[in-house]
């Protein structure tokens, strides 16, 4: 049962162990070498490059990856770190550790050096001029596109569409198609484990057509119960929304069945994959997913931009989401006529800059290899959960890793009679450890887990097991110095 205790600020304090695997609460529904002499960068692609030129660049700056990691000369996370400036200073007098990777992503140079170069070079709106600088904007602009569904599989550049965010396409979706499609009665099936950017949408859409949400709740490994989810589709199913991977158990759900059993009856699959484009390979013809979004800033991008993609049939029959330029055919003085997608739902001037830094960001992780950055986090994650069982009195949440079970490079925790905040100040001013406190924008899954918060370390491909090493001594300091006061 959940301990009823209270720390000194009042928070529900659970029971906790060493380890997750040692007592499981029950559920409610570093080496340092010397870089190699060769440079880590990005390949440029302008709109010019022919697209062999494209592929044999990220090829080639593939293969000098791969010899020196497989030669052991370093790890990816050694390798690239140079390519990230943020990354090389002090904070509070220690150096830097960044392990909060899960709410943004630092920017490698090569991103940096693109919005740079738009703003001084080309920098004009897009679409809307024939001068040099409008068409130089333009063919940019779409090139990131292009480059957005080349780097998820999608068949055609017209099935992605730029938003300024993750939240904002999941919101697209539901006023879009939500509001179209949706009658009283039909049912929406989420999981307790969603951001509530793919809740609170549908609770405004369901409120608005009499549409039922319903939610799949954890099983035994704290990952959410996907036989459960089986068993709830129904044909008054109409949509079901899911993460790919969950932003604070750090678990990996399995989208391809997910969404045949969703099809079976008819409904669509909305995939919330910010937690998985950065981070794996994601090819949305393979998942079949019908709508699956992203953000930019967690996949080394620029902020104030993400993606939606929507399956062609579907973004043809969905009305605009925002009105004014951009999105129309025709504009008379008592109706208008609407563009075909993508600009249908890109209304007004784009965050231009955003989407080029965007392409460059995916440049840089194309030319590293998805397979190889996905490769490198699993070994990261298993040893940042390895190495965060040792700390007393620990209760990390979500799977434990086995060979069957993977787990995102993150964990969320929480030590006895600390509070998450205060671990994560301590942290950051004693070590300039940058972690994450709070509920993560997962509410309902902190009150299911008897918690109000959790702290979260999260790792990317820049990190090394010297990061996780440093972390780990910072944070037994830390539980050090508040056991003291008992």
């Amino acid at each position: 049962m959940v301990n009823t205790n209270t720390d000194k600020q009042g928070q529900p304090l659970t029971k906790f162990c060493s380890c997750i695997d040692e007592q499981k609460e029950p559920t409610m529904e570093g080496l340092v070498v010397k870089l190699p002499s060769f440079p880590f960068l990005s390949p440029n692609i302008s709109s010019s490059s022919s697209s062999s030129t494209f592929r044999l660049g990220f090829r080639r700056f593939s293969a000098s990856i791969s010899a020196a990691v497989n030669e052991g000369f370093v790890s990816l996370g050694q390798l690239t770190r140079p390519d990230f400036p943020i990354l090389h200073q002090e904070v509070n007098g220690s150096k830097l550790v960044y392990l909060d990777n899960a709410a943004t992503s630092q920017k490698p140079t090569a991103v940096l050096k693109s919005l740079q170069n738009y703003y001084e070079a080309y920098n004009s709106n897009v679409h809307r001029g024939i001068h040099y600088l409008s068409a130089k904007a333009t063919d940019e602009y779409e090139l990131a596109r292009k480059k957005v569904a080349a780097f998820i599989n999608a068949s055609d550049s017209a099935e992605i569409v730029f938003t300024r965010n993750a939240t904002e396409a999941i919101n697209l979706v539901a006023y879009s198609w939500g509001l179209s499609n949706l009658k009283p009665r039909d049912e929406i099936i989420l999981t307790i484990a969603e951001h509530h950017s793919a809740i609170v949408p549908w609770q405004i859409v369901a409120q608005k057509t009499g549409a039922i949400l319903k939610f799949v709740s954890l099983d035994e490994n704290e990952v959410p119960d996907v036989e459960k989810l089986r068993e709830m589709i129904s044909t008054s199913t109409k949509l079901v929304v899911v993460h790919h991977v969950s932003n604070v158990l750090g678990s990996v759900l399995p989208i391809e069945d997910i969404v045949i059993w969703a099809h079976a009856v008819g409904a669509k699959v909305l995939v919330d994959a910010c937690q998985s484009v950065p981070h794996m390979v994601v090819d949305v013809q393979g998942l079949d997913a019908d709508f699956l979004v992203a953000s930019s800033h967690k996949m080394c991008g620029p902020t104030g931009i993400g993606f939606l993609f929507g399956k062609s049939n579907l973004l043809l029959t969905m009305p605009p989401f925002l009105g004014g330029g951009e999105m129309i055919s025709d504009v008379f003085l008592d109706h208008s006529t609407y563009a075909e997608p993508p600009s249908r739902f890109e209304a007004g001037t784009p965050a231009i800059g955003e989407a080029i830094g965007l392409g460059a960001a995916i440049d840089y992780l194309s030319g590293i290899g998805m397979q190889k950055i996905h490769d490198y986090e699993m070994e990261l994650a298993n040893y940042l959960y390895e190495k965060l069982c040792s700390v007393p009195n620990i209760r990390i949440y979500g799977p434990k890793p086995s060979d069957d079970v993977h787990r995102a490079a993150l964990c969320s925790f929480n030590i006895e009679n600390i509070h998450p905040t205060d671990i994560a100040t301590f942290l950051d001013q004693q070590h300039g450890v940058a972690i994450r406190s709070g509920h993560h924008c997962a509410q309902p899954l902190h009150r299911h887990l008897g918690v109000n918060a959790s702290a979260r370390a999260s790792l990317h491909f820049y990190n090394t097991e010297e990061d996780v090493d440093n972390f780990i001594q910072s944070l037994k300091d830390t539980v050090s110095f508040f056991n003291s006061f008992k």
